[in-house]
């Protein structure tokens, strides 16, 4: 009889066929070997993977049987009977074989989920248990090991590179993973790509509408502004809200306003705003921030320099020709012929694009693009992502085209999401750019005397690109038989997410840069907030006590020693809290500004989820900060939400 042993599991061993994890020498040989599996005369041996620092050999080939650990052993429960100590901390598993786990989970076959204290520090805060066996199903019928395409996959993945999750989402009920390209795929560097179209925005302004000349010496900060702000277009007003639509935040320019002008404006109406267009403007998108910048500094202008701009121009107005000027930048090429000239210096490099979107593929989906850029754009944008940048026009590679099914430019999203879209949709031929009559996706027979089709050098066939056309198009193009089997990713909560999921029920996942220092300031500032929450239920028994004597001197018959003794516990007691409501209101602020200084946390205004945070909660079953975070999952995980708290939960339940 031969003896297989698997025991040892992130870096990938080039001469053997598997990934190899380093381990503790300690730790192996104290954990003894379990039979798994018998396969006719061949036994399979697996040591328990307890920690992130143990081993376990994932084959990169395929193998004929499954490598798994029989929960049915009787060598195996003695394991967890008491608790094991590794170096200086001591752990518990809590769960065996579980099916998730709040925190970081992989999906797949068997699994051994285990749990860490949050003291260990933030890796062991993000990382709640080690995979022992994944599998994807294979085309006969068996089971073949799945590969992920990072080496940190699978273990130890930092808090800030997490896929959080809204609503269940079982990957292997996703037959389609479709991807936008701007701010998606591509990662534009805000200090160079969104002061290009501001500089770009301001000659638009000067040059073709108008405006003064002194505009041309303004500068851009282009960390000012964040998104899920709104623009109130008549008066000139920058607002951020919480998930009720209270404005919590304002601005006027950049000048902020005063609590009761706040209130006075947003706060005393009979009927609630809905703060939508056309009054308002949605700043949801990164594309966004440089002109809601240059409509603060028009704001200030005009009520500094009134003679300067016509009075005939109001607020609204001058909203009206920065979008506008914002149009007429990209419709005239200005933006995307400089990005196109110099990628690197508009784009960040992320050399992980390519293998997630090829472990995606290799897993039996089919991968798709759809984007707004036209097809001379996304050629550029997508070769210098997957590293075969071109350097000439003669030098065209459609390399890239390897990982896609489909390719739709000039989608015009959010249109494209609307199933009675009529629109027309035309194949486009990579090299020469040419469009291509078709009938729904099927190509149709040339009339007169046309050029013949060209082959693109390196193309792979497999992969057609298209022009315009609907969500229909795509869904016969991938023979989707229903929307929930279709995974869609990409960075506008109305362009990309809201419409795909409320539309068509597509399942969504939002991509927010901001989100991983955000939830690593958390981190930081954890012990801070805490504070915050025992300061306010300080100040609210406090002035429960305060109510209290209220009550008995004012309606209570109390003799006058009585009532001196409780006018001098109020005086204490109102003292108190001023002291106390004191150091919170500092705790706040100072809180809000580690975030941003002038908007504070992307997520949260004071205590409440922001509008843009509900609105991720609404649409976006999974939200993460980079698109190639899920190179860092396994492609058949099952991504489940955590427990939903009610406010009489919260301080009852441990958390």
């Amino acid at each position: 009889m031969s003896i297989a042993s698997a025991a040892t599991l992130p870096s990938c061993n080039p001469t053997s066929n598997a990934y190899v994890f380093p381990v503790s020498d300690s730790l192996s040989k104290n954990i003894p070997l379990i039979p798994t599996i018998r396969h006719k005369d061949t036994v399979f041996f697996s040591q328990i993977c307890l920690y992130n620092n143990c081993r376990m050999r994932i084959p990169k080939k395929p193998v004929s049987f499954s490598f798994c650990i029989s929960i049915f052993s009787s060598e195996l429960l003695p394991l967890f009977s008491s608790r094991v100590r590794l170096g200086s901390g001591i752990f518990k598993p809590t769960r065996l074989f579980s099916s998730s786990s709040k925190g970081h989970h992989s999906g797949g076959a068997n699994q051994l989920h285990t749990r860490y204290p949050m003291e260990e520090g933030l890796g062991a805060a993000v990382r709640d248990h080690v995979s022992l066996a994944l599998h994807l199903p294979s085309n006969d019928g068996g089971r073949e090991p799945a590969i992920w395409s990072s080496s940190e996959g699978g273990c130890q993945i930092d808090i800030g590179k997490q896929i959080f999750c809204n609503r269940s989402l079982n990957m292997r009920n996703i037959v389609a993973v479709g991807f936008d390209m701007d701010y998606t795929l591509a990662q534009y560097k805000p200090e160079t790509f969104e002061s290009l179209a501001y500089e770009g925005t301001i000659r638009k302004l000067v040059n073709d509408l108008g405006y003064p000349h002194e505009l041309l010496d303004w500068s851009f900060d282009w960390k000012y502004m964040v998104r899920g702000l709104v623009l109130d277009k008549k008066r000139g007003n920058i607002l951020k809200m919480d998930r009720h639509k209270y404005v919590k935040v304002a601005y006027h320019g950049f000048k902020e306003l005063s609590k009761e002008d706040k209130v006075g404006t947003y706060g005393n109406t009979l009927v609630r705003d809905s703060f939508d267009e056309p009054d308002y403007a949605l700043i949801d998108t990164l594309f966004s921030l440089a002109e809601a910048y240059l409509f603060a500094q028009l704001v200030d202008f005009k009520d500094k320099y009134s003679g300067k701009i016509p009075s005939t121009v109001d607020y609204s107005r001058m909203y009206k020709d920065v979008r506008a000027a914002v149009d007429l930048c990209h419709r005239d090429g200005t933006l995307k012929q400089m990005v196109a000239k110099d990628p690197k210096r508009y784009i960040n490099e992320d050399t992980s694009i390519v293998p997630m979107v090829k472990m995606l593929r290799d897993s039996g989906r089919s991968i798709f693009l759809v984007t707004n850029s036209l097809w001379d754009y996304t050629n550029i944008v997508m070769n210098f992502l997957s590293g075969s940048q071109v350097l000439d026009d003669s030098a065209s590679n459609f390399d890239w085209l390897q990982y896609f099914d489909v390719v739709i430019t000039g989608s015009a999203k959010p249109g494209f999401f609307h199933e009675e879209n009529r629109a027309n949709i035309f194949e486009v031929e990579p090299e020469s750019g040419m469009l291509l009559n078709t009938d729904n996706g099927s190509p149709m027979p040339q009339v007169g005397n046309t050029s013949p089709r060209l082959t693109a050098k390196g193309q792979n066939l497999a992969c057609r690109v298209f022009q315009g056309g609907s969500v229909g198009h795509l869904h016969r193009l991938l023979s989707i038989e229903s929307s929930a089997q279709v995974l869609y990713v990409g960075d506008h909560i109305y362009g990309d997410i809201l419409r795909s999921k409320k539309v068509l029920g597509w399942r969504t996942m939002l991509v927010v840069p901001e989100l991983e220092r955000e939830v690593k300031l958390l981190w930081e500032l954890r012990n801070t907030r805490k504070q915050m929450r025992l300061l306010r239920t300080e100040r609210d028994l406090i002035e429960g006590k305060i109510h209290r004597l209220n009550w008995s001197l004012k309606f209570e018959d109390v003799n006058a020693d009585e009532k001196k003794k409780l006018t001098s516990a109020l005086n204490d007691l109102e003292s108190k809290r001023a002291k106390v409501r004191l150091s919170h209101q500092q705790g706040q602020l100072e809180s809000h500004q580690e975030f941003h200084k002038v908007w504070g946390q992307l997520m949260k205004t004071g205590y409440q989820n922001s509008r843009f945070a509900h609105q991720v909660e609404r649409f976006a079953c999974l939200y993460t900060s980079q698109v190639s975070n899920l190179s860092l999952y396994s492609p058949d995980k099952y991504y489940r939400p955590s427990e939903d708290y009610m406010p009489h939960e919260f301080d009852i339940l441990p958390l």
